[in-house]
């Protein structure tokens, strides 16, 4: 395995060449990572409801083992781009382009595997839990979403930073594994899985007929999205800022 000063300066060329993606292909592998996510999240539907809690946190890291390995750009372990900005390999203007590109594509990846799978009746015995499931995040209080946000993203990014240190596909899998598993028994909050489990549990209400109250397009965004969105950002640069200071900073080179 890679040291993690070895990961430290390796990502920096990393980050700088993802920044430097085209936005057109940005936005192709941005919205393949939200599929690969919202996909992970629905068969999460499915071991949650027939499993509980630590079922759906066995299946979730599918989705991440597939944006590492299938190639394509995820908003949350994007964070760690704080790194080549703290080295002056790259400028706020490219690392802020990134972020938003890929967001985007992230949210159309994600809502729309959410319209096709609720559109195809994937989740005709279970729609129930998925509905349950967007409107207790919808109605998170904001400073919760926030935190649960900055946990989540903490462990993401931790998940990345050690599959970058394998050298070996078995070794990434299993690198990345235990850190989402524990972000999901943990019920933190990531941005681009909700993407996908907020769109999916309000068309899901219209479909099946469901009230769910404070559920809505407004309380998707202002409710959840939003507060867990800066709080993943906040978690992410966490790791990214502190690996900077111990192995980069001018001084401190390991």
């Amino acid at each position: 395995m890679y040291s993690p000063a070895e990961v430290a300066r390796r990502y920096v060329e990393t980050g700088k060449s993802k920044a430097a993606l085209p936005v057109g292909r940005m936005l192709l592998l941005g919205m393949l990572a939200g599929a690969f996510i919202a996909l992970a999240g629905g068969s999460a539907t499915f071991a949650v409801s027939y499993g509980g809690r630590l079922a759906g946190a066995a299946v979730f890291p599918a989705g991440l083992a597939m944006v590492l390995l299938a190639g394509s750009e995820l908003f949350t372990g994007n964070c760690l781009l704080v790194i080549p900005l703290l080295e002056r390999q790259l400028t706020w203007g490219r690392m802020l382009r990134s972020w938003g590109v890929v967001y985007l594509a992230n949210v159309l990846g994600a809502g729309l595997v959410a319209a096709l799978t609720v559109a195809a009746g994937t989740f005709d015995g279970v729609y129930e839990s998925v509905v349950a499931t967007a409107a207790a995040k919808a109605g998170l209080p904001f400073l919760t979403a926030l935190l649960r946000g900055v946990l989540c993203n903490f462990l993401v990014c931790i998940a990345v930073w050690m599959s970058l240190a394998a050298q070996s596909v078995p070794g990434k899998l299993a690198a990345m594994y235990l850190p989402i598993f524990t972000f999901v028994l943990c019920g933190f909050e990531h941005s681009v899985a909700n993407m996908f489990y907020l769109p999916a549990g309000i068309l899901a209400a219209g479909r099946y007929g469901v009230a769910a109250e404070g559920l809505s397009w407004a309380s998707m965004w202002m409710g959840n999205l939003l507060p867990v969105t800066l709080g993943n950002i906040l978690g992410g640069c966490l790791v990214g800022v502190v690996y900077w200071a111990v192995y980069l900073r001018r001084g401190r080179r390991a």
